[in-house]
């Protein structure tokens, strides 16, 4: 059985913005879109910023990384522009009424 974990409230992430929250001991990035919320690992895989202090693009579903511009897919994970060139992890959220938790990390997909 997968293990969801309540990180945060509907009201706490704005449309269009983005939350860091703890998952399980990893850093996570919370990205909503009206009433869909996706979450990806907050660590950029090429050098190690915090992906929600960079810009969240809600139309592509794209997060840009602060120090080099690498951009991430947020609903997959993938890179979408380099420099980076791995992916980032990606979860599985359950929207309950106005909580919002995080589940287990899916597979990573290169796109």
């Amino acid at each position: 059985m997968s293990v969801f974990q309540t990180v945060a409230t509907l009201d706490e992430i704005p449309d269009g913005g983005m939350k860091q929250v703890v998952v399980a001991g990893s850093l996570v990035g919370l990205y909503r879109t009206g009433h869909d919320v996706y979450a990806i690992g907050d660590v950029c895989t090429h050098e190690e910023a915090y992906l929600t202090e960079g810009d969240f693009d809600p139309e592509d579903l794209e997060v840009e990384c602060p120090l080099h511009g690498s951009r991430f897919n947020v609903e997959s994970g993938a890179v979408r522009i380099l420099p980076a060139t791995k992916p980032v992890p990606s979860y599985e959220v359950k929207i309950e009424g106005d909580l919002v938790s995080v589940g287990p990390q899916r597979n990573a997909s290169e796109e």
